[in-house]
């Protein structure tokens, strides 16, 4: 797909890319390099990201990132800047960021993570909770329309430098996908301490976007894994349990705790908890274990699982991606996992077509 010169969502052309410095990179990959050869060079996004001088995060020195080593990262230096200063809407701001991820090229949109990241942490700016939204965007690949017990809330393999073609695969101009979603966790990872605190911010929203960004660190142990069960044991909001549920899962399911697989069981059995955790709970449960579905799961989450409940939890970015045009997340997921002979309702997987 390399220079097919398609015109992609939010105006990206990929015929741009071979203008592009790091189009020379991709093209030699193509052509039998080995990726080894790139590591720790310009093109290198983990590089790029680790060498972002705090001061630089603090101060959005936007000038000392590496912008112009990445496709299209001047378009999101330009985003950053004018979300940063409210010159834009979310929309033309962290949007663009949401845009590139769609279109499957995050390797520029990774350096935009700390600066999204300290705009969510700044309770005066009016577009905060779009930007934290955006913020995990670059850390999951591949995860739209994925509802099975193998695969919801994983994080591939670890990137092998010598594989381009690892469990990421490619973007789609050739940039090695895995290296761009572990540069995005290691910036999430550097930046738990701003992220924490937004776990107990007035705004539902926020403190559903924290548990989805924190669970996409790169090691969490680093308290990330307590501080969920912590807010879960203080938090009101049945939705955003829910969401402290399926976060402690995704880190779970990446660093494996049987104490909480066991803490999760009992959050489904428990029919004191409200019925949108319940049905986290066995989501999360199935995916951390291969266990057959017990009887008394499968009776009742089908019967906790009404349309209204399922409509609800689409506010869960996790239920969101999972769900398609015809489906949403919690349906599918169901489906999926506790009837896994039943057909799609039909071959529609588009995640912006709307859902009837």
């Amino acid at each position: 797909m390399i220079g097919s010169g398609r015109t992609w969502r939010w105006g990206c052309d990929v015929g741009e890319w071979r203008t592009d410095p790091t189009f020379a990179m991709c093209r030699e990959l193509v052509d039998g390099a080995e990726l080894s050869s790139f590591v720790g060079g310009r093109f290198d996004v983990r590089t790029a990201v680790a060498t972002i001088r705090p001061e630089a995060k603090d101060g959005f020195l936007l000038d000392q990132v590496p912008w112009e080593n990445f496709p299209q990262g001047h378009r999101v230096r330009e985003a950053v800047h004018l979300l940063h200063t409210n010159a834009s809407t979310v929309r033309t701001g962290a949007g663009v960021v949401d845009g590139m991820c769609a279109n499957d090229m995050r390797a520029a949109a990774v350096l935009a993570v700390p600066f999204l990241i300290r705009i969510a942490a700044d309770t005066r700016h009016p577009y905060r909770a779009g930007a934290l939204a955006e913020a995990s965007g670059p850390a999951r690949a591949r995860y739209f329309g994925v509802a099975s017990r193998n695969e919801l809330l994983l994080h591939r393999a670890d990137t092998q430098d010598g594989d381009p073609y690892d469990a990421y695969g490619v973007e789609v101009t050739g940039y090695p996908a895995g290296w761009s979603v572990a540069a995005a966790r290691a910036a999430i990872t550097a930046d738990i301490a701003l992220l924490q605190p937004l776990l107990g911010d007035p705004d539902p929203s926020i403190r559903i976007h924290a548990a989805y960004t924190l669970a996409t660190a790169a090691d969490p142990d680093r308290g990330v894994r307590s501080s969920f069960r912590a807010r879960f044991d203080a938090e009101q909001d049945p939705i955003v349990c829910a969401a402290l549920v399926l976060a402690t899962a995704e880190a779970t399911r990446t660093h494996p705790h049987s104490p909480t697989t066991a803490w999760l069981r009992e959050q489904w059995r428990d029919p004191s908890q409200a019925p949108e955790v319940r049905l986290a709970a066995t989501v999360a449960w199935l995916c951390l274990t291969d266990e057959p579905v017990p009887d008394d799961m499968r009776t009742g989450i089908d019967d906790l699982a009404t349309d209204e409940r399922a409509h609800a939890m689409e506010a869960l970015p996790w239920m969101a991606a999972a769900g398609g045009s015809s489906e949403t997340g919690l349906h599918r997921c169901v489906r999926t996992m506790l009837h896994p002979d039943q057909p799609d309702p039909e071959p529609c997987d588009d995640p912006w077509a709307p859902r009837p």
